[in-house]
């Protein structure tokens, strides 16, 4: 079973990652209503696209990053330094090897973007080149970089990569709005990036060296036996990394080939998205390095309550991020972006939400598939989903633009969650827990806590004139319900009976404290 102090070290990462996720979310929500009010439509556009395009870089990683925190994280509970080694010098010049191969690709993007998007304004050509090529090409050099995050992951040290990669952000963020606000062309906000993202490499690696001092990346450490481990690891994740780049990345793409007048309303609607999925997945990826732990001890009912659990609480966060966005969209866009964004955007953005809660509903689960070293079960699924996704969001785009791009991410999301459900579970070894459990107690009983606040949601949008007053009373009702729901269906009978006992020892200890004043 995880320990107190196994516990505190998850709660302790998954704060971490929180304020990591918290500065990417203040990029994705804090950048857009400088830019969308300083920048023309297409040139923020096309600064989506540079982005989007550089962000493929990414996914050269292979999944490395994540086989370094998960034999680091097997290593450290061996006490096996040689083996660990091996493993890091083995993965980074591996993907040194991929970083080359990105500035392959990125010279080749850039000479056929004409080709690519027909309707991208020749002024502003040149820049996205220039733009491009900084932005990707300070990802490629990070690519190597990335071993370093894999290994504080495995360390169990999230708060270190949380304070350099959250703090870059911010500075990024800064420099991006200064630059936009005071007329800057978008080749200059590519090197504010670039820039910004090699400091943050350099650091990483002196971190790195402070708090492993005996690690050793030497050439001598690559080994043949390493990288056909880390191969046999990173082939399912690779492929499920494609799968994830037809249900993530090439949406703004999709809009920017049929309508490159949408790309600038899709983003302002993704980068939204972006903010609820970033949240929810900084907190939960802790359950990564907690997994490998308990699957090296063999606990494959700790790993399954953890499972059970996780997702339980998981799904009501996602059901209390999400679902203000659903209902609240075109109010909180023109807030946000200005009316003529929420006017463009707000449908695509209730879609985009509602996919995001199906598909990620499951990653606790999934986090603890590839803690365990089963990732080989996810290769499918992802696969499925990505398929369908790109698919109908091909066919979508075309006939209905932005709204069908966003159709097809929702419909390759209940793809992906059956697949998810019905296929991985079923075949899941060494984490045990019963599928009709998982689906009742993790995923059913938070929906139903939200069930009075989606009624009382759809009679105020249904019942426009009703008074101010009756609204609020509605609303006050719903959450009131909701609430009820959730001491009942959203906790279990053990929790309840632990959460009063908390509350009584705090009032006594608080009457203690009167009584001695």
């Amino acid at each position: 079973m995880t320990t107190r102090h196994e516990k505190l070290t998850i709660l302790k990462n998954s704060f971490a990652n929180v304020v990591r996720g918290s500065a990417s979310a203040f990029v994705a929500i804090g950048v857009p209503p400088f830019l969308t009010r300083a920048m023309s439509r297409d040139a923020y556009g096309a600064w989506a696209l540079v982005l989007q395009l550089s962000a493929y870089v990414g996914y050269l990683d292979f999944g490395v990053q994540t086989a370094v925190a998960r034999f680091v994280a097997h290593a450290k509970e061996l006490g096996d330094t040689d083996y660990r080694d091996r493993i890091v010098a083995t993965a980074f010049a591996t993907l040194a090897s991929s970083g080359f191969l990105a500035w392959i690709g990125i010279v080749v993007v850039t000479a056929f973007l004409p080709s690519m998007f027909h309707q991208l304004p020749v002024t502003l050509l040149h820049d996205v080149r220039m733009a491009l090529i900084l932005v990707a090409g300070s990802l490629a050099i990070g690519l190597p970089a990335s071993v370093f995050n894999g290994i504080f992951g495995g360390l169990q040290r999230n708060e270190i990569p949380a304070a350099i990669i959250g703090s870059s952000r911010l500075v990024t963020a800064v420099l991006i709005i200064w630059i936009a606000r005071h007329g800057g062309s978008l080749t200059l906000m590519g090197s504010a990036v670039a820039s910004v993202n090699l400091a943050s490499y350099l650091l990483q690696y002196f971190m790195c060296r402070r708090e492993v001092p005996d690690l050793n990346f030497s050439l001598r450490f690559v080994s043949k036996l390493a990288a056909v481990e880390l191969f046999n690891y990173c082939i399912s994740l690779t492929i499920w990394g494609l799968g994830l780049l037809m249900v993530t990345g090439l949406d703004l793409m999709i809009v920017g080939m049929y309508r490159f007048s949408d790309v600038a309303y899709y983003s302002v609607a993704a980068m939204a998205v972006t903010f609820f999925g970033g949240l929810y997945s900084a907190i939960f990826s802790s359950i990564f390095p907690a997994a490998a732990v308990l699957h090296a001890r063999g606990d494959e009912l700790g790993l399954g309550r953890m499972v059970v659990v996780t997702s339980r609480y998981g799904m009501l966060l996602l059901l209390i991020t999400g679902l203000p966005l659903v209902f609240g969209a075109s109010l909180l866009l023109k807030l946000w972006v200005g009316q003529t964004y929420a006017t463009h955007a707000a449908l695509v953005l209730q879609i985009l939400v509602v996919a995001n809660i199906i598909r990620m509903c499951i990653t606790p689960y999934i986090m603890a598939i590839l803690g365990s070293g089963q990732q080989k079960l996810i290769i499918l699924t992802p696969l499925l989903e990505g398929v369908t996704n790109i698919a109908c969001s091909l066919v979508g785009g075309y006939f209905l633009g932005a709204v069908g791009v966003a159709l097809g991410t929702l419909i390759g999301a209940v793809v992906g969650l059956a697949g998810g459900l019905f296929y991985n579970v079923r075949r899941t070894v060494g984490i045990k827990f019963g599928l009709a459990e998982y689906i009742q107690d993790s995923l059913l009983r938070p929906c139903w806590c939200a069930v009075p606040v989606i009624i009382v949601a759809f009679l105020l949008h249904a019942l426009p004139e009703l008074q101010l007053q009756m609204k609020v009373v509605l609303g006050v009702l719903g959450t009131s319900l909701s609430l009820w729901c959730f001491w009942v269906f959203g906790l279990m009978p053990h929790e309840r009976n632990k959460l009063k006992t908390r509350a009584q020892a705090f009032l006594l200890r608080f009457q203690a404290q009167g009584s001695a004043n």
